[in-house]
């Protein structure tokens, strides 16, 4: 490829990493003072961390995996709260944590997107895949945290066996939003770390075909291109 049309390729795929992370910030969407006020009893019980609540409702009837005016369920819910114990009683009582509701967000990935390891943890051993694809660029829950930077639970993720190459509809990896969605400070310095020990594939470019390494190179992210380089060896 010619330099002027590698320059003009990187600059447009620059250009839309910088719209997309304008986007991150209300890619998803908790429940509103509206959504409350029309919750069910069982949602507003999961919302508030009610487990007598959950309880009570559950005994007269109430189904577990209800969904509210936005197709969440009082787990999506719960995990929108960061209501750890909600979430435990509704998956012992039978509640889907792998569904996803109206943005196509499951449990797992609404507490990734928050920054909450703790909770990504739980849900996990509750059932939640994280595997799962997920929203509306058919990405995953790893390759939400490692755009945002959220390096503790890329690790949790990884740990649990998410899956490192998954290639979204926008053709990027974990790796590569870590990078190109990054701002190249320490948080997403960690992120590429996590990833690249974990051994995600380097050698998997965008839709044009420029690697990870390229793009960090391009940013002037010197210590992702460090590791990066470090790891390629």
């Amino acid at each position: 490829m010619a330099p002027k049309a590698r320059r003009n390729m990187l600059r447009s795929t620059i250009a839309l990493a910088t719209l997309l992370t304008t986007f991150a910030a209300n890619a998803q969407s908790p429940p509103t003072d509206a959504d409350i006020a029309a919750f069910s009893k069982l949602h507003i019980a999961a919302h508030e961390g009610d487990v007598g609540a959950i309880a009570a409702a559950l005994i007269a009837g109430a189904d577990v995996d209800a969904l509210d005016n936005k197709a969440r369920t009082p787990a999506h819910v719960a995990a929108f709260a960061s209501q750890d114990a909600a979430l435990t009683a509704l998956a012992e009582a039978g509640a889907d944590l792998n569904a996803l509701e109206y943005q196509i967000y499951d449990v797992v990935t609404i507490a990734a997107v928050a920054n909450d390891p703790a909770l990504v943890e739980l849900a996990i051993e509750l059932g939640n895949r994280p595997d799962l694809t997920t929203s509306r660029y058919d990405g995953t829950a790893l390759i939400a945290a490692a755009h945002l930077g959220h390096h503790e639970v890329v690790r949790v993720l990884i740990e649990a066996g998410a899956p490192l190459d998954h290639v979204n509809n926008l053709e990027w990896t974990a790796l590569i939003e870590a990078v190109i969605l990054g701002d190249g400070g320490p948080d997403h310095v960690a992120t590429v770390r996590h990833l690249v020990k974990a051994g995600a594939d380097q050698t998997i470019g965008d839709r044009y075909g420029v690697a990870p390494l390229q793009h960090a190179k391009s940013l002037g992210y010197a210590d992702i291109v460090e590791l990066l380089e470090a790891a390629g060896n």
